[in-house]
């Protein structure tokens, strides 16, 4: 076990170094024409000569190398940089060093900590919701197969997953908020200061995140049980006299949801890396909306570059934890 989990690791530190590299040209080097285009327009409102272009060019070290800019940038997410270059002013920036934001003039790292517990706060309760009661429908699903109230599932999941997430999260918004006031507007308060006031504040989003995703886990669960109750040891079992409810969910649930962990730990890394919709409709300054105000002019290349980058490595990371944990949870998978 001991060393599966450091060849995963070692494999897992590869594929983010790979991925920074990938950023790093995607967003520096190969949008068509120089970075500093962008601050060069908008310290001259637009009218940019290339005489003062190669002269920020110079300053902003895109003059350099691939190799030598990469060097530099990939340095600074350890150590830091020195006199960064940015909307015609000289920055330091400490490590974690991911740039200086355009919009803020701060670095990405600082605002980054500034934005993240809202994402946070949205992407654990949403999906503590939508893994919790989907397992449970999938769970009583399975085990009244052909009911009505498997029916009711099967019909209900298939209704929800026809309509765009983004446009139930509107209408929740518009009804629930807006013209029937049962829950606040739009906005954020930090769990820190206030809990009570937070669940109050979040449970809209929670709710909404929580049913776009809650009826795909449900029915995931429900055809991963159905799958399992027809296995041998589970017949061994019902005959030697367990109890049905034992059965069902020490049993056969233990084997039946590691497909499911392996979808939620992807799932989680994505909302993490931030709920876009969720936050731009009710007004939460976490990253997700962070990152889709970074698109507008100027933009905010730094900024954009590290919500790649963050979303990419708590993929990783979620495959990682994943696949450790898929030993502790099915004895049958054996991990060498």
């Amino acid at each position: 076990m001991t060393g599966f989990i450091v060849r995963r690791m070692l494999s897992s530190l590869l594929v983010v170094v790979l991925t920074s590299m990938f950023v790093f040209v995607l967003f520096f080097k190969g949008m068509g024409d120089s970075p500093a285009r962008n601050y060069c327009d908008s310290l001259r409102n637009g009218q940019c000569s290339a005489a003062t272009l190669a002269s920020i060019d110079h300053q902003m070290g895109y003059d350099r190398s691939l190799v030598s800019n990469y060097t530099t940038w990939a340095k600074g997410i350890f150590v830091g940089r020195k006199d960064v270059y940015v909307d015609g002013k000289n920055y330091d920036c400490p490590a974690p060093c991911l740039g200086i934001s355009v919009t803020t003039g701060d670095t990405v790292w600082h605002d980054l900590e500034q934005k993240y517990p809202a994402t946070l706060t949205v992407a654990v309760g949403g999906s503590a919701i939508y893994l919790t009661f989907g397992v449970i429908l999938g769970v009583l699903a399975a085990r009244w197969r052909g009911s009505t109230v498997d029916r009711a599932l099967v019909g209900g999941s298939l209704l929800i997953s026809a309509i765009p997430d983004y446009l139930i999260i509107l209408l929740a918004w518009v009804f629930f908020s807006l013209r029937w006031h049962l829950f606040p507007n739009v906005g954020y308060y930090p769990i820190t200061q206030n809990p009570a006031k937070t669940v109050a504040w979040m449970a809209l989003p929670w709710i909404v995140l929580g049913m776009t995703s809650l009826t795909d886990y449900a029915r995931f669960t429900r055809g991963q049980m159905v799958e399992t109750l027809s296995e041998d040891y589970i017949r061994t079992a019902q005959a030697k006299g367990v109890r049905p409810v034992r059965v069902l969910f020490r049993h056969a649930l233990r084997a039946a949801i590691v497909p499911v962990v392996t979808i939620f730990g992807i799932d989680l890394a994505g909302l993490l890396a931030g709920t876009i919709f969720v936050e731009q409709i009710f007004g939460i300054d976490g990253i997700g909306r962070w990152g889709l105000q970074a698109l507008s002019t100027p933009i905010d290349l730094n900024v954009i570059s590290a919500t790649v980058l963050i979303g990419a490595v708590l993929v990783v990371v979620a495959n990682l934890i994943v696949d450790i944990v898929y030993g502790f949870l099915d004895p049958r998978v054996t991990v060498t």
